[in-house]
């Protein structure tokens, strides 16, 4: 049987999105609010959705348990409560958009799950606007 198992996660980060190459002005009229030179922050709500067979054996698909603690460590530990900017290494050159740190978020867990898996990640930056990926 394949079967969708869903884990909801957040965090809270601030992150200010910026082209160091661009001037103030152009940033501005790009990314608007989001340029703010003194950073802004978001509630992250976060669903994964890992897909696959069921283990006839357990009955489980993945024991949430461990999704729960791939999560903890991989996304809330490096990312909560932090300035995505000044913090988190993968956006000391990568612009800090809810289009990246879903893909980074993707790639971590990606990085940690069997292949047997199929993974997406939908970030919720606010309560209407939100990314996934894979699309």
């Amino acid at each position: 049987m394949r079967i969708s198992v869903f884990r909801k996660a957040h965090f809270n980060a601030a992150h200010r999105l910026y082209r160091p190459d661009w001037t103030n002005e152009r940033n501005e009229a790009v990314f608007g609010l989001c340029s703010n030179e003194h950073y802004h922050g978001h509630n992250y709500e976060m669903e994964v959705k890992v897909t696959g067979e069921v283990d006839e054996e357990t009955g489980y698909l993945i024991d949430l348990k461990i999704l729960k603690d791939l999560i903890k460590e991989h996304v809330e530990d490096a990312f909560d409560h932090k300035n995505l900017n000044l913090q988190v290494p993968e956006f000391k050159y990568l612009n800090p958009t809810a289009e990246n740190i879903c893909y980074i978020i993707w790639q971590k867990l990606r990085a940690e799950l069997d292949e047997k898996y199929e993974l997406s990640i939908r970030l919720y930056e606010t309560p209407r606007n939100f990314v996934e990926y894979p699309a």
